[in-house]
């Protein structure tokens, strides 16, 4: 099981820190997401606790993401860079998932946990500038990169010699989003940083230095998978 760092925020600077993911407040962690990451945010669902079970707001009996998705078809529009409007919305619901819309300040090359792990020890070897990295209770890690990946990364998989659609490598660009730390997936439990945001990583990295390690990870899976 990789091991994840247990907070996110700004080193090395007199910049506050995000809170830590377990206990603290969705609504401190949403506005600091917007003012000091200038990363648009929205809220999604929420748990509730129903006869000792913890239930997604949107009552849905097989919610596939429950507390962790949005509440609303129009989620693009009520997405937010302002502080003050995040904190006005989780105000409102201040246990709402938080919820970050790729395709703006980022893309997010998503992957299972197995080929994260080997393609960030290769990126490590190789003095691959990394951005942060996310992992999901449902055991995928998620890259973040320049906005523009997701339009790229099909070409570049093929130009490395592998169909795309042999690879579990999901770009998610503008029209989609992804669960941020601290948000919990019913029972499933919390998104956590594996690599927080901090200041030296700010600057986010282009999808091609990314692309070659998560490839060659992502095709050394798909070779397991089919020698089973």
């Amino acid at each position: 099981m990789f091991l994840v760092e247990e907070t996110i925020g700004v080193t090395g600077t007199d910049t506050p820190q995000i809170p830590q993911q377990r206990g603290t407040q969705l609504l401190d962690t949403a506005v600091r997401y917007a003012e000091e990451r200038h990363w648009d945010v929205f809220p999604g669902t929420w748990l509730r606790a129903e006869d000792g079970v913890e239930r997604c707001s949107c009552e849905a009996t097989e919610c596939p993401a429950p507390g962790a998705h949005p509440t609303r078809t129009d989620w693009a529009g009520q997405a937010t860079g302002s502080a003050t409007a995040a904190r006005r919305l989780w105000a409102k619901q201040p246990r709402a998932a938080i919820l970050l819309p790729t395709g703006r300040t980022f893309d997010v090359l998503e992957v299972s946990e197995t080929a994260g792990c080997l393609a960030l020890a290769r990126m490590e070897r190789m003095a691959v500038p990394l951005g942060p990295i996310a992992c999901t209770p449902d055991r995928r890690m998620l890259f973040f990169v320049l906005p523009g990946a997701a339009a790229k990364v099909m070409d570049l998989v093929r130009k490395l010699g592998l169909p795309p659609q042999t690879l579990d490598l999901v770009a998610r660009g503008e029209g989609d989003y992804v669960a941020a730390p601290p948000t919990r997936f019913g029972s499933r439990g919390p998104v956590q940083w594996a690599r927080r945001p901090t200041a030296a990583n700010r600057w986010l990295p282009d999808v091609e230095e990314l692309i070659s390690p998560l490839v060659y990870a992502c095709g050394r899976e798909a070779a397991a998978t089919r020698g089973r």
